[in-house]
């Protein structure tokens, strides 16, 4: 098998093939290996945690002191740590090929009519023509970038290149209302810039639940942040007095850097998917079944390139699983239909199953919710906003979601989705012992505040 990508969906399903003793080569082009996930998302995790370590942010009201560093100080080790942990991800990356005997071969490709792939490779005057039985396209996204938009000026950036960040600022403009622009938003507010997050659409974070969406909202408020909701970008240009931002509202904003966060688009261009016979739909994005097969015989595509984005960890079971279907592999036949959704920001949040809205369509439904401030460990940490909200089956009693905001919400849903996986009800949560003082622990009383909304009459 040639795999068209090092990403997340490249790296597992070549590894995945690789393990069971299939030959297996991956193309990619960039030196960095690992895709969008180690240029942008792990890289935007990374700076989170070293914004709220290096300025104490949310814990200074708790203990009354906090670093107090040069602001230059500060933004030259967010993005030394953010380098390193990119580096960390290629590194692991690039170990993990060498652990399964795959080759990596350096260059960019495109599927050729005969349905071989050419690698245009920058040390060889001639192209390399790899010859293979399957065809993975895991080529990945890119930031959006709308056309009106000057990216060539260094103060307009895009999701990816936000993690160069080179000097402090006192104002930024975020564009989006996403994971990623809620997470940059909230990582640059911590680091001290007054921040204004400009969003298209009626709430942030649509996808969440309603409860969800609207606490992350005005817990950025309360932290200081400016939302401007049902509002688009008019234009940005630079003038005498520097950048300037229209909106639709009719305000004019002069941020020292604006960021654009407001999506991804596919990498498949230049990949030669017209001359391979391979089709695509009116967005670019490859057309696959239910087996991740493309129209042409023999080629496949997973992650970001069969649209709409992906999460990394969706990204990598998309491609273990066209993996074992290009192959002939009995192994993973179908990718989890209950896969956790993590926003990095400050707070956390995260989800799994259906939200509110979406049960109360087909389920009698009921709801139970236990906030962090009642809960002895986060009272101890001192990261009290925030809960764990499930929701409920009346009827049958069985879990159908769980929604959280707080510290610690992306590691802490995969419980619920433990639950979710075995088909299990409220009672779960009510017969489990928890250790005490735990986050955890907030399980428990989020099925009891379930329990009496169910001794209600419904």
């Amino acid at each position: 098998m040639v795999v068209l990508g090092a990403g997340p969906a490249g790296e597992k399903a070549a590894a995945q093939a690789a393990y069971f003793g299939r030959r297996v080569a991956v193309v990619e082009r960039a030196e960095l290996l690992g895709g969008a996930m180690a240029a942008s998302a792990m890289t935007t995790k990374a700076m989170r945690e070293a914004a709220l370590y290096l300025t104490g942010f949310r814990r200074r009201q708790v203990y009354d002191v906090g670093l107090d560093l040069d602001p230059q100080t500060v933004i030259t080790r967010l993005r030394t740590r953010a380098i390193e942990v990119a580096g960390a991800m290629s590194a692991a990356v690039h170990a993990n090929f060498v652990r399964h005997g795959i080759e990596l071969v350096a260059g960019a490709a495109a599927l050729a009519a005969d349905g071989t792939v050419v690698v245009t490779e920058p040390d060889r005057p001639t192209p390399r023509v790899l010859t293979s039985d399957v065809v993975l396209v895991a080529t990945g996204s890119r930031p959006f970038h709308p056309p009106d938009v000057p990216f060539d000026d260094p103060d307009v950036l895009d999701s990816e290149t936000a993690r160069e960040l080179d000097r402090p600022m006192s104002s930024l403009v975020v564009v989006g209302g996403g994971a990623v622009a809620c997470e940059y938003a909230s990582i640059f507010m911590a680091l001290g810039a007054d921040v204004t997050l400009i969003d298209r659409g009626e709430r942030l974070l649509p996808f969440l639940d309603a409860e969800c969406s609207e606490l992350m909202a005005d817990t950025f408020r309360h932290f200081g942040m400016r939302l401007c909701p049902t509002t688009a970008v008019a234009s940005v240009g630079r003038d005498g007095h520097g950048l300037k931002v229209d909106t639709s509202a009719g305000a004019t904003l002069r941020p020292d850097k604006i960021i654009f966060a407001a999506g991804r688009v596919g990498n498949t261009e230049h990949v030669g998917l017209e001359a391979g016979g391979v089709e695509t739909d009116s967005r670019g994005r490859i057309v696959v079944d239910d087996q991740f097969r493309t129209t042409r015989p023999g080629v496949y595509a997973a992650g970001d390139v069969i649209g709409p984005p992906a999460l990394a960890s969706s990204s990598m079971e998309q491609g273990r699983v066209a993996a074992c279907y290009a192959l002939g592999i009995s192994f993973k036949d179908t990718v989890d239909p209950m896969t956790p959704f993590g926003v990095y920001s400050i707070p956390e949040c995260a989800m799994v199953g259906l939200t509110t809205e979406q049960a109360a369509a087909d389920h009698r439904v009921v709801t139970g919710r236990a906030d962090f401030a009642a809960n002895s460990r986060a009272a101890i940490a001192g990261s009290t906003e925030g809960f764990v909200k499930l929701v409920v089956d009346r009827d049958t009693r069985r879990l159908l979601g769980v929604h959280i905001v707080g510290d610690d919400a992306t590691e802490l849903i995969h419980q619920g989705q433990a639950v979710l996986h075995f088909g299990g009800t409220v009672d779960y949560f009510i017969h489990t012992t928890f250790d005490v003082p735990t986050l955890s622990d907030t399980y428990k009383y989020a099925a009891y505040n379930c329990l009496q909304h169910l001794a209600a009459p419904g």
